[in-house]
């Protein structure tokens, strides 16, 4: 085991310093890979220290500037800092400079949404769930992508495979509620409701889709 993969176990198992260690070596024994560089990054993101993770995937990049992972994690860094613009600025670079993967595709999606642009996001998510089809996030957020962009029905059949994948998921049955609640089916819409509630007694928004439909319910019954 190199030193890098030995930093990558560390990480695994929460010893942040051995990983440093581990990691400044493999950086020693090698100065022009970026692969130590990118490695020492991600533990100082994780670290939340974000300065100095950008300074080390800056290096990685200044030493390949195809060194896709490294963008990855630059885009990592801002969007924890909530600057998504630079966010997806870098996730869409890793992945015109060919990152392929579920995590980089999420990130753009999320980075999308958090600018409240849900149709622009679509692709990616989808994408992620396409590359990770077990990826419950993922799912999830497409499905709320496409809620956003008033695509309901289709939102209703991600966020039934969601609940295939996760019975307990409450903010699923709770969107699956308010997709009811938009046909008008007020018998599915509250029982939906309810098992969000069941599962999470505090989902406020579950609560207050419950109690309009009461209100509807009382109306009807005068």
């Amino acid at each position: 085991m190199n030193n890098i993969q030995q930093g990558i176990e560390y990480m695994k198992e929460q010893k942040f310093e051995e990983a440093g260690k581990a990691f400044t070596e493999a950086i020693e024994e090698e100065p022009n890979d970026p692969v130590g560089y990118i490695n020492f990054g991600n533990l100082l993101l994780h670290l939340n220290e974000f300065d100095r993770a950008k300074a080390f995937f800056d290096k990685a990049i200044e030493l390949d500037e195809n060194a896709t992972t490294a963008y990855y994690g630059l885009g990592n860094t801002f969007y924890e800092q909530d600057d998504f613009v630079k966010a997806k600025e870098h996730f869409e670079t890793a992945i015109q400079k060919g990152l392929e993967n579920s995590d980089v595709y999420f990130m753009l999606g999320m980075s999308l949404l958090q600018q409240e642009q849900p149709r622009f996001a679509l692709p990616y998510l989808q994408r992620a769930s396409e590359l990770k089809p077990d990826d419950v996030d993922a799912l999830f957020q497409y499905g709320l992508a496409l809620a956003q962009s008033e695509q309901i029905n289709l939102a209703m059949e991600i966020m039934e495979k969601v609940l295939k994948l996760e019975s307990e998921h409450s903010d699923a049955h709770y969107n699956l509620g308010v997709g009811y609640l938009f046909r008008s089916d007020i018998e599915q819409a509250l029982k939906h409701f309810d098992e969000a509630l069941r599962i999470q007694p505090d989902h406020l928004l579950a609560a207050n889709g419950k109690g309009k439909i009461e209100e509807i319910l009382k109306d009807q019954s005068e």
